[in-house]
């Protein structure tokens, strides 16, 4: 069993007046694997660097026992090196290991000195904890498994893509076998094969592991908690068990969050109202009897006195329940319903061998008034290109896209252009509605997309997350009678994408996603179709 044991204990971690990191506690042992989760910018790559000792804390400490090896979201590699330099480096220390051992147990034959022995343990105790007599078996099997088996030992790593590079180094961390591994959005640039080979590796793995990731069936298939660190009521937050326990754990939060709220609300308001002597009572639960009445009368002063003492009580009570404010839940996403549809039966969009060449064939497709389609397929195979068809954005050179008089069709693109990148997030979001843009601040604050600061930058210098925020703002107000949703999960933090889902299957009207993400794959209950080599195959 695996000695690696890792201890977090007031981590801080700021850059100019922006805190980052703040995690007072964290520990992990032997057979532990926590998934970090939160929104981006939340620190969760920060803190990977510093657990790593490659950052610096501003307060706190970290300590590791083990060997530690780290995958940062983007590689770096000498790109002069060969694919052979790398997995010897993966190697290097492993041989290292075995060469001390054997020296060891060469000392041993001639030394039963205490401290030899005691040694050679340790050295045996690590061999067999980073299995270093398989070490030439796990390079041909990480080979294998992601995918870069093919790759001739003699290329270089600067003629390679950068997701064969992500790879490569992946496979030197698995094949090095370190007792804490710390993965920065691991999936990224695998395929089905080689994220299924991943998580079983890493479900073996007896050491500590420590992934960021935004791939909800990597973190259902591989963590044994989530810590989510996006700064809610309670700040960050462990979560026993894997993805779908995290989900049962948010959603239970929420409850009690919602039921706290209600409570603090109700009490607020009656203690208001008391206070202000609107509900002044002498007894309370019942009005004022004649036999009250005689008693203000005659022993006015005395009733006078009780009452004034209940206000002051009631105002001191007040007080406390507002220095203890429970603030109000942040709305879940949802569309804004519409009293009116162009599609309320029939057909909204109808494809007709329609030919974009050299990206798209489209056979046949009709988008009904109900339909509900995903749609799958390789990298670059055409599945954007689709969208772009059904939402007019692009014209067939033959065949025919059609759409219904009086259907508003809406996209939310993987890559967000704005016409005018030095106007406003909220004059952008405004765009095309009626009234002043500072007229719709409150309904953009309301859908808490974007925080407030962020609602006076100019959308040309939001990110790339920020920006597919405001255009979903976009759509979720206007709600259009036909959703188009290009890769939805992309660049949205887990609690949002879970959101938009629910908000998608809850929404009335047709609707198209193309999406890679397995999660969503796995609980879509609609139709399926792909693309493949730029051809539509109509779902099945």
């Amino acid at each position: 069993m695996s000695a690696a044991h890792l201890r977090v204990t007031g981590l801080r971690k700021s850059y100019a007046d922006r805190v980052v990191v703040d995690l007072p506690a964290l520990v992990a042992g032997a057979g532990e694997r926590l998934g970090v989760v939160g929104e981006n910018g939340s620190g969760k790559s920060t803190l990977l660097r510093l657990i790593a000792g490659e950052e610096t804390p501003d307060a706190g400490t970290v300590a590791v026992h083990g060997t530690l090896g780290h995958l940062p979201q983007q590689v770096r590699l000498p790109p002069s090196a060969t694919v052979g330099d790398l997995l010897d480096g993966a190697l290097r220390d492993l041989h290292a290991v075995e060469d001390r051992l054997a020296a060891l147990a060469e000392r041993m034959a001639g030394d039963q000195d205490p401290a030899v022995l005691s040694a050679y343990a340790d050295a045996l105790a690590e061999a067999e904890a980073r299995d270093v007599w398989t070490a030439q078996v796990r390079v041909d099997a990480a080979l294998d498994g992601l995918g870069v088996g093919d790759l001739p030992r003699d290329r270089t790593l600067g003629t390679i893509s950068g997701g064969q590079r992500s790879r490569l180094a992946l496979t030197g961390l698995l094949v090095r076998r370190p007792e804490l591994l710390l993965l920065d959005e691991p999936t990224n640039h695998l395929d089905d094969a080689a994220l299924a080979y991943l998580e079983g590796v890493l479900a073996d793995r007896p050491g500590v592991v420590v992934a960021v990731s935004h791939d909800r069936a990597f973190l259902d298939a591989v963590c044994t908690s989530i810590v989510d660190l996006d700064p809610g009521r309670n700040g960050a937050t462990r979560y026993g068990g894997a993805y779908t326990d995290y989900l049962d754990g948010k959603a239970a939060e929420r409850h009690r969050w919602e039921a706290a709220y209600q409570d603090w609300r109700d009490e607020t308001n009656r203690l208001t109202r008391f206070a202000k002597g609107t509900t002044h009572r002498v007894a309370p639960g019942r009005g004022p009897t004649d036999n009250d009445k005689f008693i203000v009368r005659f022993k006015g002063e005395r009733v006078d006195a009780v009452v004034s003492r209940r206000v002051r009580d009631a105002e001191q009570r007040l007080e406390v329940l507002r220095e203890n404010r429970v603030p109000k839940p942040p709305k879940p996403l949802r569309f804004t319903p519409r009293a009116d549809t162009a599609v309320a039966d029939g057909v909204a969009i109808s494809v007709r061998g329609a030919s974009v060449p050299g990206r798209l064939y489209v056979p046949v497709l009709d988008v009904l008034h109900d339909t509900r389609l995903l749609v799958t397929g390789p990298n670059g195979a055409g599945k954007s290109t689709l969208l772009a068809l059904l939402a007019g954005g692009l014209a067939p050179e033959r065949g025919a896209v059609l759409t219904r008089k009086g259907v508003r069709v809406g996209l939310l693109t993987q890559e967000v252009r704005w016409p005018e990148p030095g106007r406003s997030a909220v004059a952008a979001f405004a765009d095309g509605r009626p009234g002043s843009p500072e007229e719709h601040v409150s309904d953009l604050l309301d859908l808490g997309l974007l925080h407030p600061r962020e609602l006076r930058t100019p959308v040309g210098r939001l990110s790339i997350g920020q920006q597919r925020r405001l255009a979903l703002a976009r759509l979720l107000v206007a709600d259009p009678d036909v959703l188009l949703l290009d890769e939805p999960t992309d660049h949205l933090s887990l609690v949002l994408v879970e959101e938009l889902e629910e908000a998608v299957r809850r929404r009335r009207g047709p609707v198209v996603v193309v999406s890679h993400d397995r999660w969503l794959r796995k609980r879509w209950d609609g139709d399926h179709a792909r693309v493949e080599s730029g051809r539509y195959l109509p779902a099945s």
